[in-house]
């Protein structure tokens, strides 16, 4: 079974064929972009972008959305995440948490899944962790040297990220629902 995924981010799209592959689903990149709602909830917004580039594409699709919900900062950056990240970065980040002793932090990925013409179903995946005091790890994207988990951040986690992480975790999800829907 083929899945385009629409995203322009190669990491996420390496994440998902690592999880998918083995259970016969090929995951192809599409980088068409889709309409984002300006929405607080990812799983909205997940499902507004599959149903939109499913009906205009034609054929079965994905799209992910993560948010980044900082404790202390009343779920901040949240669904803005990237925007926030391409803005002030992980080094704004620690920056805004240098003074604040509750460091919690949560990841949410939301996978929405369509084929043309019917309602986008939706995969989520979530991991609680702390922000790091510094930048640590070569690995991952984006937030990854900064969140932590058990005091390892994912982008030092190598191979293991898949296991624990919020993407990895709602592509488990959405794997177990396709293979047990077609068959594979």
């Amino acid at each position: 079974m083929i899945i385009t995924f629409v995203t322009g981010n190669s990491h996420k799209v390496e994440e998902a064929v690592a999880i998918c592959s083995s259970r016969g689903i090929d995951i192809v990149q599409n980088d068409c972009g889709y309409p984002e709602l300006q929405e607080d909830d990812v799983a909205a917004v997940a499902a507004y972008g599959a149903e939109n580039v499913a009906n205009r594409l034609g054929s079965a699709v994905i799209v992910e959305d993560t948010g980044f919900y900082i404790d202390a900062l009343h779920g901040f950056p949240g669904p803005y995440a990237a925007y926030v990240h391409d803005t002030i970065g992980n080094a704004g980040i620690i920056s805004l948490m240098q003074d604040i002793g509750d460091r919690g932090a949560t990841f949410r990925s939301v996978i929405g899944y369509c084929k043309p013409g019917m309602d986008a179903v939706t995969f989520e995946g979530r991991v609680t962790g702390r922000i790091a005091h510094h930048p640590e790890g070569e690995g991952g994207f984006g937030y990854d040297p900064i969140f932590e988990i058990d005091g390892v951040t994912l982008a030092s986690m190598g191979d293991a990220k898949n296991k624990i992480s919020h993407r990895g975790r709602s592509f488990e999800k959405f794997a177990d629902w396709i293979v047990g829907r077609e068959g594979l």
